[in-house]
């Protein structure tokens, strides 16, 4: 039986749009078990690199009094102890809030030009293997992101709120500072 030529037009007009929208019934890439244990295998080499590199060192509150025995759920969510010497005052990130707004090839950018105030040694993420820097970004974005801002660095001279470490290098032996020459 025809359809009455006024409902003719909206079953044709429904019909071409349906063909114009390409159905993708395979799941997305990061669906799919090889992906999906790619990407188990960054996050868990991440970790990996975030431990032995000593991220938690600093990144995290307390890692170090507690002995490592703190919740993955804490961290690398920054710190307010501050590390205080002649540059000023510094602070360790929250780097969970830091890479949650970088993608992974901004993040591996941005590592391999990072110079940063004392004590972050900055050096060895810049020398650190792209492949580990994209490790950590996949770890650290699995984590997801967490906590508040790290509290901003403080110039020389300003005096920190506690809690803080005070770097004070040593003066230079006597023998030094009298012009004599240091034997060896």
């Amino acid at each position: 039986m025809p359809l009455p030529s006024a409902l003719a037009f909206p079953v044709v007009a429904a019909l071409l749009l349906a063909a114009c929208d390409p159905q993708d019934d395979a799941p997305p890439a990061a669906a799919t078990p090889a992906a999906a244990a790619a990407n188990e295998g960054l996050v868990a080499h991440g970790e990996y690199i975030v431990r032995i590199a000593g991220c938690n060192d600093c990144h995290t509150e307390a890692y170090g009094r507690r002995g490592g025995d703190v919740a993955k759920a804490e961290w690398l969510t920054g710190s307010v102890l501050g590390y205080h010497g002649p540059w000023g005052t510094t602070y360790a990130t929250n780097l969970r809030l830091t890479i949650a707004g970088l993608g992974e090839d901004e993040w591996v950018d941005y590592t391999s030009k990072l110079h940063t105030r004392p004590i972050m040694p900055d050096f060895m993420l810049r020398q650190m293997r792209e492949a580990d820097r994209r490790a950590i970004w996949h770890f650290v974005r699995a984590l997801g992101p967490a906590g508040r801002k790290a509290p901003e660095a403080l110039p020389p001279g300003v005096t920190p709120p506690m809690p803080y470490f005070q770097l004070v290098a040593p003066p230079p032996p006597a023998e030094a500072q009298n012009g004599q020459k240091l034997e060896t």
